[in-house]
């Protein structure tokens, strides 16, 4: 249970607030809460569902007649707070009644209940009452717990919010220990984790609510009754399904820096900067890497290199798709980019992919016809880039320079702007050994040099097409796959430099002077 939620609530009834709001999918980790702060406290606890009415949330007594209806349950505790001075504070709590607000005499029925319980709040009038006849503390407090919705504004206008914070690296192994020993308790369980393996597991698992690391965990363990380092993917299979919400997609990232050819400075870049978020470098002086900019020809290797960055630096990998963010949440699409980068910063340490970059935020470079939404968006971004304090690697690629905003491309956005140039004759050499080989292929046996040479201009994605090209080119011949297939395959597909080859010089002589070569 997080102290800090609880010192939270704690503070805001301390504070004499009137109705404080809680807008969460948790409904039973809040009603935890109040139970816990309302014991402890010595108050009354009423809770009120649309289904049961109002009921005592402590003792757990038959709910009262006719409350069942919002106004009705509502009409009757606004009496209750303005007729039981001597008694003891109560706390109300209210489950998914924002919904019914939209009625007008349900509305009615909550602003009465509110300036009841403001009423509680403040002092009797007058300087003359004797204060022994003050009450000692407030009658009655509302608390509005809804997973959707938004209050009215004349009832969110005397609402404090009350975000719950989701569960930190402590929290989630009691939560993995004690649901593996409630599932024990019923059946047989064997566990086989080393403490290392059970880090990664609760590590995996952050960024989620305590009912959906709850929910893998059995999962796991009742799939074959056991708990051990098979289940670590299995915690990421799944906390990619629950991730998953338009914006923000887990990713799987198996690649390897072995595996891209070429790239050298970047490499050695990333590599210099691995450890620069451990609190060793931060103890002498080192601040940890903020996010690279990677720009350069299409298909030569950008995003297979953000992947890389996550596998050699063995983080999760978050990406957000910039070009969704207009196209399915009209009129919540700032919000539901704040929340997404606020769920960004629970699940740190993590890399951060912005793919395509250009096609989410081009019109705030523009005057454009949205109302300026864009240009928020764009604001947004940018404060959350520059005043993000938790460790986040961003890798924004980009593939049009001119659409990009120039505030972006600003000194202290990004530690670096790489661009990614067609691989040269070495590269382009290691890129056909490795599409050779993942293809159970032995590069050894293929003449190299002379694909290398005849693939001049082509990009990494060209050259895995080649390679597949020729395999399905063999198949269908009923052959092996050769030298001379491949090189027939790279013949027959001219490579996007000779297409658009003025586009291309253009972005280069952008880059020169401007980026670093990533190569």
């Amino acid at each position: 249970m997080s102290q800090t939620d609880r010192d939270k609530l704690e503070r805001l009834l301390a504070n004499r607030v009137p109705v404080v709001s809680v807008r969460t999918f948790e409904e039973g980790y809040v009603l935890d809460l109040a139970r816990q702060v309302t014991a402890d406290a010595g108050w009354d606890l009423w809770v009120w569902t649309v289904t049961a009415g109002l009921r005592d949330g402590l003792v757990g007594t038959p709910p009262l007649p006719d409350t069942d209806h919002p106004a009705a349950a509502l009409y009757h505790l606004a009496g209750r707070i303005r007729g039981r001075a001597g008694d003891r504070p109560t706390l109300y709590v209210l489950l998914d009644a924002a919904g019914h607000l939209k009625d007008e005499r349900t509305l009615r029925a909550m602003r009465e209940a509110v300036d009841a319980a403001a009423a509680s709040m403040a002092p009797p009038p007058g300087g003359n009452v004797p204060a022994d006849a003050r009450p000692r503390h407030p009658r009655g407090h509302l608390l509005l717990v809804d997973h959707a919705g938004e209050l009215p504004p004349v009832v969110a206008a005397a609402a404090e919010a009350l975000a719950v914070s989701l569960p930190d690296t402590d929290e989630l192994e009691l939560i993995v220990r004690g649901t593996v020993r409630e599932l024990a308790a019923e059946r047989t369980v064997t566990v086989q984790l080393s403490r290392r393996e059970l880090d990664v597991i609760v590590r995996n698992l952050r960024g989620l609510t305590r009912r959906q690391a709850k929910q893998i965990v059995v999962e796991c363990v009742r799939d074959d009754d056991r708990f051990d380092a098979a289940d670590i993917n299995r915690v990421l299979a799944a906390k990619r399904r629950l991730v998953g919400d338009g914006l923000l997609d887990y990713v799987e990232a198996p690649v390897d820096m072995a595996e891209i050819g070429g790239l050298k400075a970047l490499k050695r870049w990333l590599d210099r900067r691995r450890g620069a978020s451990d609190d060793k470098a931060i103890a002498f002086g080192l601040q940890p890497a903020r996010g690279i900019l990677l720009l350069g020809v299409q298909g030569a290797g950008k995003s297979l290199a953000a992947k890389a960055v996550a596998t050699a630096w063995h983080w999760p990998l978050l990406r957000l798709d910039a070009g969704s963010l207009y196209d399915r949440f009209i009129g919540e699409s700032e919000r539901r980019l704040r929340d997404a980068l606020t769920q960004v910063e629970r699940m740190a340490p993590v890399v951060l992919w912005l793919d395509e970059v250009e096609k989410g935020f081009a019109s705030a470079a523009s005057q454009s016809s949205d109302g300026g939404l864009s240009k928020r968006m764009f604001g947004t971004l940018l404060t959350w880039m520059q005043e993000r304090t938790c460790p986040v690697f961003l890798v924004a690629t980009a593939n049009d320079i001119e659409a990009l905003p120039p505030e972006l491309l600003r000194k202290g956005r990004f530690d670096e702007i790489f661009f990614v140039d067609l691989p040269d004759l070495e590269a382009r050499s290691a890129i056909l050994a490795i599409h050779l080989a993942k293809r159970k292929r032995d590069p050894a046996k293929f003449d190299l040099a002379a694909l290398a040479e005849a693939a001049a201009g082509f990009s990494g994605a060209e050259l895995e097409q080649a390679v597949v090209a020729a395999l399905h080119d063999a198949f269908a011949a009923g052959g092996e796959l050769t030298t001379a297939g491949v090189l027939a395959a790279v013949k027959a597909s001219p490579p996007l430099s000779v297409t658009m080859a003025e586009r291309i010089d253009e972005l280069r002589a952008w880059a020169k002077g401007r980026c670093v070569p990533a190569e």
